[in-house]
């Protein structure tokens, strides 16, 4: 869907916001749990796995302890701060609906990136790109940022950077979720960035379109194109999120 509300800043002309927007450490315990689950579900070894959306690069930082890992991005700035951070690893450009690597990968990670698909079609298109780059046995662990049922009318999030960021710089992040029409399969994340260079204050505005969709539907998008599916939770400040594993059978 292209749609002239997304403006995607924090991916382009803000992209340096990212790494003071939380460390790689403050992704750890997620990663552990997508450790966990891939070990639980999985039929083969798992050695390689893809980060399908990977932006900055900080689940990689953790996830590449225990595996090899491979980081895809629609975004250059977002995979330029990746290979900052990981610079042993691989980034690669890509759209994840469409991209083709040539080759297959024993697990597949598609964390809220995949929130970024907005329609049905895409999302489908996404999880058939996984698909298709994931060996018979492996796994795909995909987590939602929301469903219809999770979601909630105009939360509004603030938080104080909490990265590395140069001694003159002061960011605190503000994002507010608001569902216009619950008759479509879309929301908008409006996020203010109030950024404080030597005490002086600019405030830069930032709309996403972003996917929102029944689980019900996300169970059978992930059934068409042939996944087994598993469903774990994670929690994470208070709220729960759904985790789908997703096994390739062999």
């Amino acid at each position: 869907m292209k749609d002239d509300r997304n403006t995607l800043r924090l991916y382009d002309d803000l992209a340096w916001l990212w790494p003071i927007w939380g460390s790689p450490e403050d992704y750890a315990d997620y990663c552990n749990h997508v450790t966990h689950v891939i070990r639980e579900h999985a039929d083969i070894p798992i050695c390689s796995l893809l980060d399908i959306g990977c932006g900055g690069g900080k689940n990689v930082f953790n996830l590449k302890r225990n595996y090899h890992v491979t980081g895809l991005d629609l975004s250059p700035r977002m995979l330029e701060l990746a290979r900052q951070l990981n610079p042993e690893c691989e980034f690669l450009h890509g759209d994840m609906r469409t991209f083709d690597l040539g080759r297959a990968f024993d697990a597949v990670l598609l964390d809220d990136a995949i929130t970024y698909m907005a329609t049905r079609a895409d999302l489908r298109s996404a999880f058939s790109s996984a698909w298709r780059h994931l060996n018979p046995g492996g796994v795909m662990v995909v987590n939602p940022d929301d469903t219809k049922e999770t979601f909630l009318q105009n939360r509004t999030v603030a938080t104080p950077a909490g990265g590395a960021r140069p001694a003159h710089v002061d960011v605190a992040f503000v994002e507010n979720s608001f569902d216009p029409n619950t008759e479509d399969d879309y929301y908008e994340e409006t996020m203010v960035y109030l950024i404080r260079e030597h005490g002086e204050l600019r405030v830069e505005v930032d709309r996403h379109i972003l996917g929102l969709f029944a689980i019900d539907a996300w169970r059978a998008a992930l059934a068409e194109v042939g996944f087994k599916i598993r469903e774990e939770t994670y929690a994470e400040r208070g709220k729960e999120y759904v985790t789908f594993v997703c096994l390739k059978p062999r």
